[in-house]
């Protein structure tokens, strides 16, 4: 464990500085920056000797955290570094994108501020990086055996190490034109540069994983195909059908779902698209949901130079502290304050979307929002407290409904009531040899649930290939039904 009075003696969270908000307004780099090793160090000390570490629980990933906050507490990041990766294949990720339920389940969160377990997982990896003791892990020898993973997000890139490190050959299906999925194309770099993607892809490739980019399997080839040339396939699409929102209007010129316009953004940051055609610069921006991809595209027209931003959220403004209904070590639904929201804009709560308005040129040009009203049958809009807003682009993000269907003639996936694809404990489908991991078979997660997930995948089909496995399976069925 780290110092047995460590909690006692340092009482205080401390987090890495962010950057200004005038200054990072004028970039896209990631916001916080570098946390020192000495804080980290005394943050890890508080890690107390809780006896059962409810951090397990809340980490899907089942991530070793008293033992690698003690060997940071030690100085010794090397073996911290190691105790990382035996859970969790991208830890950088995590580090930047999951909300943390570790920290929600945190034993010292019960009357003091968590561990800054999130924190100190990113010191370790970058760390890592930083000494070089980050290196490609290649199998020793080869099975014979063929895997396909359809999609690269977290989900299908976990799946595919662990199976390449197992000695499968496994190539990599991805219809956009760089693989990374939502890590490379929907979460923007000011959360997640893209260099951290590009670094895990280079490592992948030298261990052996093979990338197929710019092919979507039901359209350049189809799924039946793909079945014939390989031994197994994953199916990691993860759950892009967006939640529409169709109210009258919804045909107008700068209506749209949240993912476009944040993929059409990070392609003109890399460099493929010249510019985007849903710029926020110099316009009324209105976010309609109030999550992570909102807030995403807060930050996004921030940095656009959006004349104002206002983020419309139909439910109650969550509490600041927990419920009695979400005690601990649960992770609450609280108010949050991201980084996007510290930069400007305007947040609403209780407020429904009743109507788009637009102009003679088929343009939206104002929102008609109505005040949420609670009845026996749901949220509605409340008659007679309907306002104006000013919007000329109206960005819906509600979440997402499922995944892309797979529509071949030659192979069907069934969809459970949630509309993801339905599979066993195992992850099998009704189909041999086809597997279903990620956001695509769980619905919209967490990343760190896509990464589980691909992990407990590749175990399974490492069985169904060799009879048997050595891969960890973090993720079992009755994690994934009471989680």
């Amino acid at each position: 464990m780290a110092d047995p009075r460590g909690f006692l003696k340092v009482r205080e969270r401390e987090l890495a500085p962010k950057r200004p908000v005038p200054i990072r307004l004028k970039d896209w780099s990631e916001v916080v920056d570098p946390a020192d090793p000495t804080v980290v160090a005394r943050q890890a000390s508080r890690c107390m000797d809780c006896g059962v570490a409810f951090c397990h629980q809340g980490c899907p990933l089942g991530n070793l955290i008293p033992e690698w906050n003690d060997l940071v507490w030690r100085g010794r990041e090397r073996e911290a570094l190691d105790r990382l990766h035996e859970t969790n294949n991208f830890p950088e990720f995590t580090g930047r994108a999951c909300p943390a339920p570790c920290e929600s389940a945190c034993v010292l969160n019960i009357n003091q501020p968590a561990v800054t377990i999130k924190q100190i997982e990113n010191s370790i990896i970058d760390q890592g990086f930083l000494h070089g003791w980050v290196e490609p892990q290649p199998p020793e020898r080869l099975s014979g055996k063929t895997v396909a993973v359809v999609g690269s997000g977290p989900a299908g890139l976990a799946a595919a190490q662990q199976l390449t490190r197992a000695g499968h050959t496994v190539a990599v299906y991805e219809r956009d034109e760089e693989p990374g999925g939502l890590l490379t194309f929907g979460i923007p770099d000011f959360k997640l540069e893209k260099a951290l993607v590009e670094r895990r892809i280079a490592q992948l490739k030298a261990e052996g994983t093979r990338f197929r980019t710019g092919i979507e399997i039901g359209r350049d080839m189809s799924w039946a195909e793909l079945r014939r040339r390989y031994d197994a396939v994953v199916v990691a699409t993860g759950a892009s059908v967006a939640r529409p929102l169709d109210l009258p209007g919804r045909e107008l010129t700068g209506v749209m779902p949240a993912m476009e316009y944040l993929t059409a953004a990070n392609r003109v940051q890399r460099g493929s698209l010249e510019r985007t055609p849903f710029d926020a610069a110099g316009k009324h921006v209105v976010v309609i949901g109030g999550g992570d991809t909102g807030s995403d595209c807060i930050g996004t027209a921030h940095r656009q130079g959006a004349l104002s931003v206002t983020n419309l959220a139909i439910g109650k403004r969550p509490p600041t502290e927990r419920s009695d209904a979400q005690p601990w070590p649960t992770h609450p639904t609280l108010f949050e304050v991201q980084s996007s929201h510290e930069e400007g804009g305007e947040r609403t709560y209780l407020a429904s979307t009743v109507e788009y308005l637009g102009d003679e040129s088929g343009n939206v040009r104002t929102l008609v929002v109505a005040e949420t009203e609670y009845t026996e049958s749901g949220r509605v809009p409340k008659a007679g407290t309907e306002r104006h807003i000013d919007a000329d682009l109206v960005l819906i993000a509600m979440g997402f409904t499922g995944p892309q269907p797979v529509e071949d003639p030659q192979l069907t996936l069934a969809h459970d009531a949630r509309g993801a694809f339905s599979r066993s404990a195992d992850y099998a489908t009704e189909l041999p040899g086809v597997f279903v991991a990620g956001d695509a078979g769980r619905g919209q997660s967490l990343i760190v649930w896509a990464i589980a997930e691909g992990r407990a995948a590749a175990a399974s089909v490492d069985r169904y290939l060799t009879g048997d496995t050595v891969l960890p399976s973090p993720v079992t069925a009755r994690d994934r039904a009471f989680a």
